[in-house]
């Protein structure tokens, strides 16, 4: 059967919306890439040094990508990412238990694909640099653990806000460059937040019955004043006991790297960059959304997200006053010594648990 995303029309529907981008000129773009590969080698001295971690995979390899460039490389990773869920979708279908309407497949691939090519449309014009292990190719070993950098999307916020480019840029080097050292240099990291992905993936419902009766359960969440999207958005819709443990454990997971990052950006650019504290404070309100805009973060867990820099940085904070790095460190020993998402909202949970020198299974 065939697949039920039309993921070309994801990808023209994506790039259509992206086109809002102003075109970078050819000085510009080779400034970008020079500028990016320079600061990206500066920024893993730097998060090395202060992180103590250090990368088993090689020098990092930066990437200056276009609006349109980013799309592609998401439609690819999502391709990829849904392909199990897709094809329980696609067998249920076939066998006649997944038909809500008389609707035919054909016009349901196109508009799945109209829906998440606009997703990924908006989506390219907020983004400024990713490391993303769901961006790994599984074919092309090149197109392996490499960071990208939004070009457009910098220049905009460096000509929006003044910028000085040779401080934002290392600044936000920093960041993307701490999360690739996260990853690479843990050795058991990629494999288990990817193990936790394929776990909340795996097992959802994909039946469209139930994600119709999950989105009245929302709706009677709403009704009693709770947000029923504000820890994972619509995947959480669908999510039974053993999936949405697994989204738990990944927004602890994300909170922590997340806030790490912020944390070690900072510190790390704090002799280089006098602007720094300009920059955080300018993205973090960039980060607080208003109107539609809002709307779609929460529907996508993007405003989730946006949280887990503000709770991952006081965890750690919380962390470090009772037991310095030291204690902080044990993060990176082993996925039981994780802290789960409630001991990021209460480190004192993760405190008492580290301190006492063993550390069980974090559990969301």
């Amino acid at each position: 059967m065939a697949d039920l995303i039309a993921w070309d029309t994801a990808g023209q529907v994506a790039r259509r919306v992206a086109r809002t981008q102003t075109p970078l000129s050819a000085y510009e773009l080779r400034s970008l890439e020079t500028d990016f590969a320079e600061m990206t080698a500066r920024a893993e001295s730097l998060v090395e040094q202060e992180t103590g971690l250090r990368s088993l995979a090689g020098p990092a390899r930066a990437r200056v990508a276009d609006r349109s460039q980013w799309v592609d490389a998401n439609v690819a990773s999502f391709q990829r990412l849904l392909r199990p869920i897709l094809t329980k979708l696609s067998e249920r279908m076939a066998s006649g238990r997944g038909r809500l309407s008389p609707v035919p497949v054909s016009v349901t691939r196109q508009l799945a694909g109209t829906e998440l090519g606009l997703v990924l449309g908006w989506m390219s014009g907020r983004v400024l640099g990713q490391y993303d292990q769901l961006l790994i190719e599984e074919e092309r070993p090149e197109e392996q653990d490499i960071v990208y950098y939004v070009g457009p999307n910098v220049v905009g916020v460096e000509r929006k806000y003044g910028f000085a480019p040779s401080e934002f840029r290392l600044w936000l080097a920093l960041h993307e460059v701490t999360h690739r050292m996260q990853f690479t240099g843990v050795p058991w990291l990629r494999a288990h937040f990817l193990g936790l992905v394929e776990r909340t993936l795996s097992g959802l419902d994909p039946d469209p019955k139930a994600l119709l009766a999950a989105l009245r359960r929302s709706a009677d969440s709403i009704r009693a004043g709770r947000n029923p999207l504000e820890e994972g958005g619509l995947a959480t819709l669908v999510a039974g006991p053993d999936q949405y443990a697994a989204i738990q454990e990944i927004g602890g997971l994300m909170s922590l790297l997340e806030g790490h990052g912020d944390v070690t950006m900072n510190r790390a650019a704090s002799d280089l960059i006098p602007s720094a504290p300009v920059f955080a404070r300018t993205l973090h309100e960039r980060r607080q959304q208003r109107g539609a805009a809002r709307v779609m973060s929460v529907l996508l867990g993007m405003d989730a997200k946006m949280r887990q820099y503000e709770q991952g940085e006081k965890f750690i904070a919380a962390v470090e006053v009772a037991g310095g790095r030291e204690l902080f460190s044990r993060v990176w020993q082993g996925p039981e010594w994780l802290p789960s998402w409630a001991e990021i909202r209460s480190p004192a949970l993760w405190i008492d648990r580290a301190s006492g020198g063993s550390a069980g299974p974090a559990i969301g």
